[in-house]
């Protein structure tokens, strides 16, 4: 049952309350009244609303739906974990008193994640598209500019090396059969434990993988045939249980249930091991590097690997996104990628969106070299774009380089250079450095998180400097 946003102050707590009004925080009371809109407290209520169809009015009682919305973007704002968040919410006045629980029990970290999850990616777009309409209101963003750049934004995985690829499938695969057999009849699922084994296997090859000499090339190669032999066998043992199961040859003497979810765990994850095998075989037995369809996680199955040409970082492991941004730091959009495309690509597909959100095409438009192309030079001008600022590559004819020479042109490229600050502060004091919620839905749900956050209080400081200078005028 979706909790009331109306909350009664407890009698005894009123002494209290008043204390903790006088504590003051300079990052969040400015966005405590921008959360008070209606709209946006009603799209989350519709969310929660449509779990089932009774939601609204039976169940135990949940998170309030305006509770919700200050703790997403408290967490966000703060980096936390959902651990960090239950701790926290404890033990603070000042965070109590922003998201509404004042003197009321708060909920552990579980019921946060849970409840989070059911904010969709539908549900965050129209949150953030909510939050450029009241930039819009207040006269923070009208649309008139337009500077997009794409950055990566991490997928929350180890470094992905063959070798650790193998001993966390050989890891997750055991776990389960584990289970399956203790849900069996004693002697039905014989599971052997690898564990040890998987770990000498990665220290050799570790230690060998440090020398480029043939003797310890050999000796890697040698490890690695060991280790495809382990996960060789579990796939094996796996492949028979799940036969087992589907012909009801599996005695199973405890809850059934249990036996399933885990057959699912088994179906899911068998073929991405049996991927891995494939891939290390053609990299260390066969020298090819190149493989088709490559996985990188056995858990964040949709990460991909990035090249930016950055010396210090030429491989990053993760989803490329794609950031819009309009005046005052308000972004107005954001695209989460598919795969390693150029640059070129998201010109067009930027500006139909800012179209999209502001009924116009923008009067002045910019983005890096890694933008430029005559195709998009000419579409952004069939679209109403007055001024496209997109800096040519390589040498450039008199015509070019006195057109980039113009004044218009070198403000408009200064003032591209702040979209680089822009993903920086998305980055570090807004946690989109790496994203933590689990599944292709859940990384776009926390890019998407980590903008409204980051609008939410750039309207809340816009409208502080502007208090600021009428008081002072």
């Amino acid at each position: 049952m979706i909790a009331s946003t109306s909350h009664q102050d407890w009698l005894f707590y009123f002494p209290l309350a008043q204390q903790a009004e006088l504590l003051k925080d300079d990052l969040l009371d400015p966005v405590d009244q921008l959360l008070e809109d209606p709209a946006l407290v009603d799209l989350v209520r519709q969310c929660l609303a449509a779990r089932s169809p009774l939601s609204q009015r039976t169940g135990r009682t949940g998170i309030a739906p305006d509770r919700l919305l200050r703790c997403c973007v408290m967490k966000h704002l703060k980096g936390w974990s959902f651990r960090d968040l239950e701790r926290e919410l404890r033990s603070n006045l000042v965070y109590r008193r922003f998201t509404h629980f004042d003197a009321e029990a708060t909920p552990d970290s579980t019921t946060f994640s849970r409840t989070f999850a059911l904010l969709s990616t539908a549900v965050t777009e129209e949150i953030h598209q909510r939050v450029v309409r009241l930039a819009c209101e207040q006269g923070v963003a009208q649309g008139q500019k337009l500077r997009t750049d794409t950055t990566v934004v991490e997928s929350n995985v180890h470094y992905p090396t063959d070798s650790s690829l193998l001993g966390d499938g050989i890891r997750v695969l055991s776990r389960s059969l584990e289970r399956i057999a203790g849900e069996c009849k004693q002697g039905a699922v014989e599971v052997v434990h690898h564990a040890r084994a998987v770990k000498h296997r990665l220290l050799e090859i570790s230690r060998a993988a440090k020398c480029l000499t043939q003797a310890n090339q050999q000796r890697m190669r040698d490890s690695y045939q060991k280790l495809l032999a382990l996960t060789r066998g579990v796939v094996r043992q796996v492949g028979d249980v799940i036969e087992r199961w589907a012909k009801k040859r599996l005695k199973v003497v405890g809850k059934r249930l249990r036996v399933e979810v885990q057959i699912g765990q088994l179906r899911h994850f068998l073929p991405l091991v049996e991927q891995v095998i494939t891939q290390t075989k053609k990299r260390v037995l066969g020298g090819d590097n190149n493989v088709d369809g490559k996985v990188l996680s056995l858990f964040e199955v949709h990460t991909e690997v990035i090249r930016k040409g950055k010396a210090h970082k030429p491989n990053e492991f993760g989803r490329l996104v794609r950031i819009d941004e309009v005046e005052n730091g308000i972004v107005s959009g954001y695209q989460v990628l598919t795969g390693n495309p150029a640059d070129t690509t998201a010109w067009v597909p930027a500006l139909e969106q800012h179209q999209a959100c502001f009924g116009q095409a923008p009067e002045m438009a910019t983005g890096d070299r890694g933008f430029f192309s005559a195709n998009n030079e000419r579409e952004a001008h069939a679209l109403g774009v007055k001024k496209v600022a997109l800096p040519a590559r390589g040498r450039l004819s008199a015509k070019r380089a006195e057109q980039q020479k113009q004044r218009w042109f070198r403000r408009a490229l200064r003032w591209r250079a702040g979209c680089e600050a822009t993903i920086s502060t998305l980055k570090h004091p807004f946690s989109m450095r790496r994203a933590t919620y689990k599944g292709d839905r859940g990384f776009q749900r926390y890019v998407g998180w980590c903008v409204i956050t980051k609008n939410l209080f750039s309207v809340a400081r816009h409208q502080q400097r502007r208090r600021d200078h009428a008081e002072t005028n």
